[in-house]
């Protein structure tokens, strides 16, 4: 691909930023409909999170069979999942059949970073820009980054000086690491941590878990799936896809009773129980008030301390992972395989970085205020910049030369998570005000690019150029997303839902709460109102 010579006229219909599954099915729907469209990621290949997140233990937490795209019916009959929870390789290698059974390589260019997407007011296009200096030209971007893509490395002192190996989750090598023999040190118990904490424990000679605050956890309870059960899926995936679409969390299997306070205690009990035992988040659909009432909550948070404590054998050890400062669910909860049971180990060794915090890296370890930790490699688990640092990383500038990042530096506005006023023909998927990480992702991804693509074929036949969010319909949704938002108990986690893990970053509640299927509804009522709250010229 060379730069345009051409500067009246773009280089392409649409550019389309990431290929994981959002990107992937982005320019598919575009080329169905006849639009000329380039794709842009930053990695060697297709995958998107599912790339680079390799470590030990990574797996889905959404039930495989219903972590794939409803698009295409034939897609999903030719692919067969083999685990109930799968794994990165094979949501890779699901990724990389998709793209090959709709080549859709060809339209991407790989290893290839967008720096830079300015708006040219004048010539009604964007200007996109990547490392090695080309800028392509297009009517309209799409910004399909993900909602977990650009890693957190804590600011420690001394990090330069450590002479091991060092690792992040999010960004692993894609050569297998060997940590047998080593002293290995993971700070952060999130979700990645959790699920490569067991693994890292059953290789490491000793293995410091440095955590920062604990997250409740609920078994996996992982297992093959017979292949017939699979083969029977797929004759009702597509009327299954119906029922999660109409779900508050785009999950056709969770059902939720009344209230947990109105439940007697001991058939409350059995009901957790049952949960328990069957595994999966889906623990916390239980009961519909779990998530609106704080003593409701406190019922579960005080049954999975209790199975805490059981599993746990050393009092202090479970004591410390008990969460006690956020109510259940309103930190994303972990689904694991034998967590807990893992600080049983005699290698293990659990630090609370809240009495001794860390104060830096050293040559050889990890030094907190107390100790001294000798160490060989180090993991961090830190997490991500959600949300909205895969998109302020980029140097987005709309009309006027609005610089994006100065934009939200009090926190995102969004209308719908799907544009942003004074950035016209901006399009992003999944974006801050949307379910997004509240919901089954593919279901949200698939919404958007299909609401994108008519929306574009909507310009195209109306011979319109131009769309953006009206800053008052934009207001307004942002109002109603933090009013959604404090109905519930979330915003009471100190999450990376409100950025809490990004020194500085504005403490904004970024997803909608309000549910896939309200959400739903309200894109297709703005759609058929003519798109009631965006300005089309």
């Amino acid at each position: 691909m060379t730069e345009s010579t051409q500067p009246d006229t773009p280089d392409t219909d649409v550019i389309v930023v990431g290929a994981g599954f959002a990107g992937l099915y982005m320019v598919h729907s575009l080329r169905t409909r006849g639009f000329a469209v380039e794709g842009i990621e930053a990695a060697g290949n297709v995958g998107g999170t599912w790339y680079w997140n390799r470590y030990p233990g990574a797996r889905c937490d959404v039930d495989s069979l219903d972590y794939q795209y409803a698009f295409s019916d034939s897609l999903q009959r030719g692919w067969s999942w083999t685990e109930r929870y799968a794994t990165q390789p094979e949501i890779l290698r699901y990724l990389e059949y998709v793209a090959d059974a709709l080549d859709l390589r060809r339209e991407f260019r790989f290893s290839t970073r967008v720096t830079a997407a300015n708006f040219d007011a004048d010539r009604l296009l964007w200007r996109v820009t990547t490392d090695d200096g080309t800028t392509r030209t297009a009517r309209f971007c799409v910004l399909a980054v993900g909602c977990l893509s650009v890693t957190q490395v804590p600011d420690f002192p001394g990090l330069g000086d450590f002479t091991g190996a060092w690792y992040h989750t999010g960004n692993w090598p894609h050569e297998h690491v060997d940590f047998h023999g080593k002293r290995v040190g993971i700070i952060g118990t999130g979700s990645s941590g959790v699920q490569a904490i067991p693994l890292l424990a059953a290789q490491a000679e000793e293995l410091w878990v440095f955590q920062r605050s604990p997250n409740f956890s609920v078994p996996a309870r992982n297992a093959t799936l017979p292949a017939e059960a699979v083969d029977a899926y797929k004759d009702r995936f597509l009327a299954t896809r119906a029922e999660a679409i109409r779900s508050d969390f785009g999950n056709s299997t969770w059902r939720s009773l009344p209230s947990a306070l109105a439940a007697p205690a001991d058939e409350r009990t059995r009901e957790y129980e049952s949960r328990w035992e069957f595994g999966g988040a889906g623990f916390m659909v239980t009961y519909s008030d779990l998530m609106i009432d704080k003593a409701a909550n406190d019922t579960a948070a005080d049954f999975i301390r209790g199975k805490i404590r059981a599993i746990v054998k050393d009092p202090t050890t479970a004591g410390l992972l008990s969460p006690t400062d956020h109510p259940i669910g309103a930190k994303r909860i972990c689904v694991d395989t034998n967590y807990y049971a893992t600080f049983n180990r005699p290698n293990v060794h659990l630090v609370d970085v809240r009495s001794q915090p860390i104060k830096c890296i050293t040559a050889n370890g990890v030094r907190t205020e107390a100790t001294d930790y000798p160490l060989d490699c180090l993991v961090f688990a830190t997490g991500f910049d959600a949300m909205t640092g895969p998109l302020t990383r980029i140097d987005i500038r709309g009309r006027n030369g609005r610089s994006l990042r100065d934009l939200w530096r009090d926190g995102p506005a969004c209308y719908l998570g799907l544009m942003i006023a004074d950035f016209p023909n901006l399009f992003t998927i999944t974006g801050p005000g949307s379910p997004s990480v509240l919901s089954n992702m593919v279901i949200s991804i698939e919404q958007h690019v299909d609401w994108i693509t008519d929306c574009l074929q909507a310009l195209r036949t109306r011979q319109a150029r131009i769309i953006e969010a009206d800053l008052d319909a934009q207001t307004e949704w942002m109002a109603h997303v933090q009013e959604a938002a404090a109905q519930t108990l979330f915003p009471e986690g100190n999450s990376w839902y409100v950025g809490a893990n990004i020194p500085g970053k504005p403490r904004v509640f970024m997803p909608y709460t309000g549910g896939v299927r309200a959400y739903r509804e309200k894109c297709d009522a703005v759609a058929a109102s003519d798109y009631e709250g965006f300005r089309v010229s």
